[in-house]
This record gives C-alpha cells, structure tokens and sequence, in this order.
C-alpha cells in the first residue's frame, strides 16, 4: 500500500510549479504541457543542433537556427527534410539566400486556397471576378500587408445596388452593409516555386526519409526518458537535452564504428 502510494506520488507533478512551461498541441484535440525540442539530424542520424522551447512556441520559426547552428558544428546543409510546419514563408526565403533545398510540403490552405467552392470565379475576357449571380467586380485594390507578413490580397468590389436585389443575397451579402467585397491571395514566388518542387520525384523520395527524426524522438522519449522533464525551468530543460542527446549520439556513433551499444544485446 505504502509503496503505491509512493509510486503515485512520484508520478504526480504539479503543473503550475514551473515558470518557463506553457501548453502546446499535437492536434487540434490533443495537448501536452511542458517544452518542445527541436532537433536537426544528419542522415546517418546523427544529431547535429537542437534548439529548446516552451510548449506554444511555432516549430517553424526554429529553422534558421538549426541551420547555423549545424554548419557551426561542421555539418554541410545542402537540404532540410522537415514536415508542413517548416514551409513558412520566411524559411522559404532563409533556404535560397543560404542556398539549401527546402523539402518541406506547403500547407494546403497556400495550395488550394482556404475558401470553398462558393460559385465565385475570376473572368479572364474582363480581368476581374464575377459573382455567382454574373456580376462583375466594379472595382479592386491591392492590399500588400507586408507589415503583417502575410501574402498580397487583391480585394475585389461589387454594387451594392445589384446585391440589394440580387436572388443569390442569402449567405452572400450581408443586409444594410454598404460594402461587397471578395478577396484573393496572391501567392508569392516562393510559393509557386516551392510547389512545383515538391510535384518532383526528387522531392517525394526524399521526403520519404522525415520517419527518421520521429524514430530519434521516440528514442529519446521511449529508451531516454526524454518524455518528462526531471526539474522546472527552461535552462533545466536545456540541461537535460543536452545530456539526452549527447547520450543518442554517443550509441549511434558507436554503432556506425560497428562497436557494442550499451543498451544492446549481444
């Protein structure tokens, strides 16, 4: 009895004691409190920086530090395998001023867009849109929220006047505004570039290598303890990746020189 009680003591934490962790969310249903590790690794699974946040942080926007943290530890980037996180805009920018290949997917909000099919199309004799109804925009402006970091809009018009009658009004035009408008986001050339790359069997086959860092986390998660953090605070947490994966590094090492793991059978 003592010793479930004991054991039940060990494995309850108090979640408010740490200042520096935050709640993150693997899926729109799923979340964990704590800290994230973001690791870069070679293909001979080696890992080569990794970078230690609170929960909330954006994965994506660790890239840039890995990337030079991995060429300061001597590693040559000639291409980063990541998931859909990681095919931001501005690691899209980081990877053709540093001149490595970005295999990363584009979310496919950039790709199809977030809106549905609404009977909305864009003209092309009149170079503009036309409503479901068959009315053309009057009007358009560029919107290019560059101070947002988002991709430039074009904001398309339509009369009012025809939409105060228009049979189509319901769920379309919203009574007493004195506005109708549509929007379209450009994409950039980043993003039709990136798009077409990742369309090539070069990009699918390489793609097909990201299982390997997910097996390196469940390493340092499953045989490492790496799941929960031993002490509070972020430089803990730091302290303990370090030490974590200097641990992996060491095995995986080992092993490529063809010498025993610790924790291997012989």
């Amino acid at each position: 009895m003592l010793s479930e009680i004991l054991d039940n003591q060990i494995d309850c934490y108090d979640q408010s004691i740490d200042p520096d962790a935050r709640i993150g969310h693997k899926t729109v249903n799923s979340s964990f409190y704590g800290y994230k590790t973001h690791l870069a690794m070679t293909d001979e699974r080696i890992i080569t920086a990794a970078t230690i946040t609170s929960g909330e942080a954006f994965d994506g926007q660790e890239l840039p530090v890995l990337v030079q943290k991995s060429k300061a530890a001597g590693a040559t980037v000639n291409e980063v395998i990541a998931d859909t996180a990681y095919s931001t805009l501005e690691n899209l920018k980081d990877a053709q001023s540093n001149d490595y290949k970005l295999i990363s997917k584009l979310n496919p909000s950039i790709i199809k867009g977030t809106r549905s099919e609404d009977g909305f199309i864009f003209n092309k004799d009149a170079d503009t849109m036309q409503c479901p109804a068959g009315h053309l925009a009057i009007k358009y402006r560029i919107d290019k929220r560059s101070n947002q970091k988002k991709n430039t809009r074009i904001k398309y018009f339509f009369d009012i006047n025809k939409c105060h009658v228009c049979p189509y009004r319901n769920g379309c035009y919203k009574e007493n505004a004195k506005t109708k408008t549509y929007s379209i986001t450009i994409k950039s050339d980043y993003h039709k570039n990136q798009e077409a790359f990742q369309k090539t069997q070069y990009f699918k086959e390489r793609f097909k290598t990201r299982y390997m860092i997910e097996a390196k986390n469940s390493e340092l998660k499953n045989i490492h303890g790496y799941s929960r953090c031993d002490a509070a605070g972020l430089s803990n947490m730091q302290l303990q990746g370090a030490v974590s994966i200097f641990a992996v590094n060491l095995k995986r090492i080992l092993k490529l020189k063809g010498e025993v793991c610790p924790n291997e059978k012989k």
